[in-house]
């Protein structure tokens, strides 16, 4: 009240009760942190117990803690119930580190008990003030749980938002889409793979997956792709990728724009994902030999995040120690390359030269295969699978 001019004692207490509940000071007698008008005695709290500093606890450290104080043959330190079942759980949760936490305990021990015994005194209050507050009693608030005002503060310390039933519609309704959005974006992809799609176009010359015509696949596998190949490539880069021939032609794009080790590298980590274990660190070792290493003969343009965080994987050289790298280079493809091959003479041409002009006649034959594979389809599988549940019985 005098030091912050207060008349009223109830807004006094209020003010110093969450100072309290904060952990900047404490009752001696008493855990719970709050402040009130008796002739309770309180104790500050030291700088390196602050919450202001930041710091925050593990489990560990709060195991070591209780530890410490079941070695002390103190009537004041013993555990209470609560801490008892603490101990418990801890112990059960960290039984393989368990010796290791005992011994930082029987250290920190031996260290006090050098201490003055005044000084030794007030250092466990303060310790087990600082507990109170990060592992309370049963019953009081947790200061130090996190909610959305304060993750809002912590990122924007000098910016001030208004918390709200509003804000909190804002923020959900930010991650939200609208159905009208998924239905739109569900059918464009429905219309643009349409015709890849057996049960609905019928597959040129014939379908597959209604008799044993493999013509279909070989066209498939052809190092001469057709029109329909060709087009899905412009799909995405993931489209081009898939296509052996599309690769390849993606491939000699970037040689002509000498850029070709980008490709060549996320190919190379491809390989490594699929090689046989004993493989692998040799073919990570030669990857990083050819694209990363200082005077590489390949070498890729790459952010200094992505490169620290491969060179900390290669330590221990696994499949996916290029991961980052090679999310990076696709990225940089996706955005760069892929849309120039797009527009380039190389893949417009072999587009154009794959069309076909589409007479009336051609039309018709389609519609007649279109309806004939909607009527055989069903009914195909069903037929088949009846004939071979009879062959078992």
């Amino acid at each position: 009240m005098k030091s912050l001019s207060i008349e009223d004692p109830a807004e006094a207490m209020h003010i110093g009760s969450l100072i309290a509940a904060q952990g900047y000071f404490f009752p001696i007698s008493d855990h719970v942190l709050s402040l009130k008008d008796d002739s309770t005695f309180y104790r500050f709290q030291a700088p390196y117990f602050w919450p202001s500093n930041c710091w925050e606890p593990e489990n560990t450290d709060y195991a070591i803690y209780l530890c410490k104080r079941t070695m002390q043959n103190k009537t004041r330190l013993e555990l209470a119930d609560y801490e008892a079942e603490n101990l418990a759980r801890l112990q059960r949760a960290f039984a393989r580190k368990w010796e290791f936490i005992y011994m930082q305990a029987e250290a920190q021990v031996k260290i006090d008990r050098k201490k003055d015994k005044t000084e030794r005194k007030i250092l466990d209050s303060q310790e087990r003030a600082f507990w109170d507050v990060h592992r309370p009693v049963p019953g009081c608030v947790n200061t130090t749980e996190m909610d959305i005002r304060k993750c809002r503060r912590m990122k924007n310390p000098h910016r001030i938002k208004k918390v709200g039933i509003l804000f909190l519609n804002t923020q959900l309704d930010r991650h939200c889409m609208k159905m009208s959005k998924v239905a739109e974006s569900l059918i464009t992809y429905t219309e643009q793979y349409m015709e890849y799609d057996p049960f609905v176009t019928a597959p040129e010359p014939s379908n597959p997956w209604t008799n044993d015509d493999p013509s279909f696949w070989d066209l498939e596998a052809s190092k001469e792709p057709s029109q329909q190949r060709v087009k899905k490539w412009g799909f995405s880069l993931e489209e081009a990728l898939k296509d052996p021939a599309g690769q390849e032609l993606f491939l000699k794009f970037l040689e002509s724009e000498f850029s070709s080790e980008n490709l060549r590298f996320w190919l190379a980590v491809q390989d490594l994902k699929r090689m046989p274990q004993q493989e692998v660190a040799q073919g990570a070792e030669n990857i990083w030999a050819e694209f990363l290493a200082e005077g590489a003969p390949s070498t890729i343009n790459l952010d200094s995040h992505s490169y620290e965080r491969t060179s900390q994987n290669l330590k221990d050289p696994g499949r996916y120690s290029y991961e980052d790298a090679q999310d990076h280079i696709y990225k940089l493809m996706k955005s760069d390359s892929y849309t120039r091959f797009l527009r380039s003479n190389v893949y417009q041409d072999l587009l154009m030269a794959r069309k076909k002009p589409e007479t009336e006649q051609g039309r018709r034959t389609s519609l007649e295969k279109f309806t004939r594979s909607v009527v055989s389809v069903p009914l195909r599988p069903l037929f088949t699978l009846k004939t071979a549940f009879i062959k078992v019985r």
